[in-house]
């Protein structure tokens, strides 16, 4: 991800798009993320087309129809978007960020902190074996 420029809002919404719903026409990520009905369907074509310059989406002009999906896929770009924002924002301190977020922003809620409890533990089972 770090080769390819980090996606704007309106793209990231595209993008979630087609991580979710698979690879689709320019028309049907429009009827997805147009729910309002406040974009026109050229905005969505324009903006579709220049994630494919920026390298964001493939596009498979093999049918009258073109069918883009994701070049990446979304926990490769949320990873290198969450590596980017911390060491912009948090100087590359993971536990920064996770204080942030955990204490601040807004209060964890029960199951998350039992998930963010697992995944610690097996981190620190992970780097206990790596240590021997």
């Amino acid at each position: 991800m770090s080769k390819l420029p980090a996606p704007t809002p309106s793209e990231l919404k595209i993008l979630q798009c087609l991580w979710h719903h698979g690879p689709a026409t320019v028309r049907s990520v429009h009827e997805r993320i147009n729910a309002d009905g406040s974009l026109s369907y050229t905005t969505t074509l324009k903006q579709m087309q220049i994630m494919h310059g920026k390298g964001l989406v493939e596009r498979d002009d093999s049918q009258r129809a073109h069918v883009f999906r994701a070049a990446l896929g979304e926990a490769e770009t949320q990873e290198a978007m969450l590596n980017d924002f911390m060491s912009r924002v948090y100087e590359g301190s993971a536990s920064r960020l996770v204080m942030q977020a955990l204490g601040i922003s807004r209060p964890a809620s029960v199951s998350e902190l039992e998930e963010i409890d697992r995944l610690v533990k097996k981190l620190r089972a992970d780097s206990e074996r790596g240590t021997e």
